[in-house]
C-alpha cells in the first residue's frame, strides 16, 4: 500500500508559482510512475504531468508543456510539480496519483488515463487569480 500526500496549494496572482509537493509513505517512489492531474469545477479530472519511476522519463500536456516541471527527491520519497507562469485556467484541485511499474514504462496514452492509477491523494486547491 502506499499513501499519498499533497501539499503546496494555494492562491497566486496570474504570472505567479507555485510548487507541489506529494509525498508517499509505506512505498518508496523508485519503482512507480507517479503522476499530477487536475480537476477544475464542473470539469472532469484531466492529465498535467508524469514520471515514469524506473527510467524518469517525464511528459506533460499540452497545457502544461514549458511552465510545469515534474521531478522527483528520492531521499524524500516526494514528487514535485513546479508551476511557473500560472494562468487562472490552471485553477483546479491537484492530484497526484501513482502505479507500481517495476522497470516497465507504459506507454505514454495509458499514464494519461486515470484508470491507470491505484494510489491517489487528497487533493490541493490551487487557486490563480486574474
Amino acid at each position: 500500500q502506499v499513501q499519498l500526500v499533497e501539499s503546496g496549494g494555494g492562491l497566486v496572482q496570474a504570472g505567479g508559482s507555485l510548487r507541489l509537493s506529494c509525498a508517499a509513505s509505506g512505498r518508496t517512489f523508485g519503482q512507480y510512475t507517479v503522476g499530477w492531474f487536475r480537476q477544475a469545477p464542473g470539469k472532469e479530472r484531466e492529465f498535467v504531468a508524469v514520471r515514469t519511476g524506473s527510467a524518469g522519463s517525464t511528459y506533460y500536456a499540452d497545457s502544461a508543456k514549458g511552465r510545469f516541471t515534474i521531478s522527483r527527491d528520492n531521499a524524500k520519497n516526494t514528487v514535485y510539480l513546479q508551476m511557473n507562469s500560472l494562468r487562472p485556467e490552471d485553477t483546479a484541485v491537484y492530484y497526484c496519483a501513482a502505479r507500481s511499474t517495476g522497470r516497465s514504462t507504459l506507454a505514454l496514452v495509458t499514464m494519461m488515463r486515470r484508470n491507470t492509477y491505484d494510489y491517489w491523494g487528497q487533493g490541493t486547491q490551487v487557486t490563480v487569480s486574474s
